[in-house]
């Protein structure tokens, strides 16, 4: 009998009932967070699917297709949580993708539903990114707090390099960060004893890194099994010889470009070494052309001033860089199936750059060129903006984070990458046509051929959905603009050579974007309309000073990369074409 009581009494535990607990759920910091992480993604204020929204409680009440998705005190006609208990095969099971929610986040639901779902009339849900602990959170652990919390010197009791010791301390209440220590302490002003990391130690944190510490346990603070934390330097500790970076991938580059000048191009495959990244390039034939639009030209602007350009041969992508790229190189966890964090990335590599030359006379720097580029800092939002990921462009960076990009993929793979010319841009996107569009000139044609807003359901599409232009690449115009290389000036066509021209960035604004985005109506879909950079379009980015890598207001911007034939004759020169605009003096 005690044994059936006592295999009754964890039933219920797991099964969230109230019978035993009877503590209020707070909606916002405990299920808020959990709906707005799992569900809000498919079920937010645009086209929710099955027409449910789950903005609000008025909205989770209402329901969509299938009737009311809450239904208070009673969980067992609440398919906001009966879903979320179903078998992952089942079509009807919540969320269909990614990882299910766990028993307690179950039990959490259950409980708020039988509590009778108290949920604040003036509290709106938004889509957030589920925080990753290894990619997002363990950096800034291992770096900031293991050294003072670890076996041997746990400071204050608490381990931080042990997760059954670490959810041992009472600094830790996951769903709850505003009774966690381990939050609060890192929210403290600067000059306070108690705040953590403390100054004399690196302290405070950056805002984004105490959002993301305050999130991580707002969702549960879920810790991976098996992930188990060690010290770690500060990359801001460690400073690049970038002369020796730039030899080292100078000389892998010169090494790998065996292509004789004249040799007909074909179009190949690139594989990104250690990762699971592919991605296509297409092989652009040498022309002349005229570059601009002609006065006749409807909706033409005075910068698109026609005239002859002359383009080398060279390769292009097929597609725009997608997330499943970028992240290669913006996660160092991804590359090999690893949990390398960039510090730990660059304190090795300082160390191996002051190791001196071998004795053979080999390059003491091949193999780890890619990892002396910059990576970028952790977001402090979700860059998709819950547009997806798995095969859509990467977009809302900076010119600074599309070109350190092409420098780590250069690195990666041994083959020369960067930003297509302004000039590149147009040759390949009108791919031998004259007309408006490389299609023709006729309007009414663009949707086979681009996503704009006519079509594009107020969001960014998958690259390659539509038919390619005549050489072979997809969304050249359409879906997400591009960045190239060149800053913008208006009078450039005026001022440039006509052989290969090209502008290099003079400050951090205006850079040019070409090819139009889903945002923009069809004269924004001119082959020969230009697009300059605009402080804007990070001016709801909360940091100060404002991210080098993010732009929170351009999520219609992307890029795709080229791979010329010839690699620049220096290393000096090499570092000009990866440079945004030259830094101050």
């Amino acid at each position: 009998m005690n044994r059936i009581f006592a295999v009754t009494l964890t039933a219920l535990a797991v099964a969230g009932s109230t019978a035993f607990a009877a503590d209020p759920v707070d909606f916002k910091k405990q299920v808020k967070p959990i709906l707005e992480v799992n569900c809000l993604k498919c079920h937010g204020p645009e086209k929710p699917k099955g027409k449910l929204s789950l903005v609000s409680l008025a909205d989770a009440l209402k329901g969509g297709e299938n009737g009311a998705a809450l239904v208070p005190k009673d969980p067992a006609k609440s398919p906001l949580y009966t879903s979320t208990t179903l078998p992952k095969d089942d079509d009807k099971a919540m969320p269909p993708k990614g990882d299910r929610l766990s028993a307690a986040q179950q039990a959490t639901l259950k409980t708020w539903i039988e509590q009778g779902a108290p949920w604040p009339g003036d509290v709106k849900l938004a889509q957030a990114e589920k925080v990753d602990f290894v990619k997002q959170i363990q950096p800034i652990f291992e770096v900031n707090c293991v050294g003072c919390h670890h076996e041997g010197h746990a400071k204050g009791d608490l381990r931080m390099d042990s997760k059954a010791e670490f959810f041992k301390s009472k600094d830790i209440v996951p769903g709850d960060a505003a009774a966690s220590k381990v939050f609060t302490s890192t929210a403290l002003p600067a000059d306070h004893d108690d705040l953590m990391p403390p100054k004399k130690k690196g302290g405070p944190l950056q805002p984004p890194q105490i959002e993301l510490i305050r999130n991580w346990i707002n969702q549960g603070a879920e810790w991976p099994d098996g992930v188990a934390l060690s010290q770690k330097e500060a990359a801001a500790t460690t400073t690049r010889d970038m002369a020796a970076v730039y030899a080292a991938i100078h000389a892998l580059l010169v090494k790998n470009s065996t292509v004789a000048p004249g040799t007909k191009l074909e179009n190949f495959s690139e594989t990104i070494p250690g990762t699971p990244g592919t991605f296509d390039m297409v092989a652009i034939p040498g022309g002349e052309f005229l570059m601009g639009s002609p006065d006749s030209e409807a909706g033409r602007k005075p910068d698109e001033k026609q005239h002859k350009v002359k383009i080398d041969p060279f390769w292009m992508g097929k597609t725009e860089v997608t997330w499943n790229e970028y992240e290669l190189f913006q996660f160092p966890a991804f590359e090999k199936g690893t949990n390398v964090s960039t510090e730990r990335v660059d304190r090795e590599l300082m160390i191996f750059l002051n190791f001196p030359p071998p004795a053979d006379g080999g390059n003491p720097y091949v193999g780890k060129e890619a990892d002396a580029v910059s990576r970028p800092t952790t977001p402090y939002v979700e860059m998709s903006f819950g547009m997806g990921k798995d095969g859509f462009p990467a977009i809302s960076m900076t010119h600074m984070a599309a070109l350190y990009y092409c420098r780590w993929l250069s690195a990666k793979t041994g083959h020369f990458y960067r930003l297509a010319t302004e000039a590149e841009w147009e040759y390949a996107a009108r791919a031998g046509t004259t007309t408006k569009y490389f299609w023709g000139d006729d309007p009414k044609q663009a949707g086979d051929y681009a996503w704009f807003s006519d079509n594009s359901d107020g969001k960014y599409q998958k690259v390659g959905k539509k038919k390619p232009n005549p050489w072979g690449l997809y969304d050249m115009i359409g879906n997400v603009s591009e960045w190239t290389m060149d800053g913008y000036k208006a009078d450039a066509y005026t001022t440039l050579p006509s052989d290969n021209p090209w502008l290099p960035g003079f400050a951090e604004y205006p850079h040019v974007a070409r090819g139009g985005s889903w945002d923009d109506d069809i004269d924004g879909l001119r082959i020969a309309a230009r697009k300059p950079s605009d402080k804007d379009w990070k001016m709801r980015d909360p940091q100060l000073p404002k991210s080098k890598w993010y732009l929170t207001d351009a999520q219609f911007l992307g890029w795709r990369v080229v791979r010329p034939l010839k690699v620049p004759a220096t290393p000096e020169e090499l570092a000009k074409v990866w440079t945004s605009f030259p830094p101050k003096k």
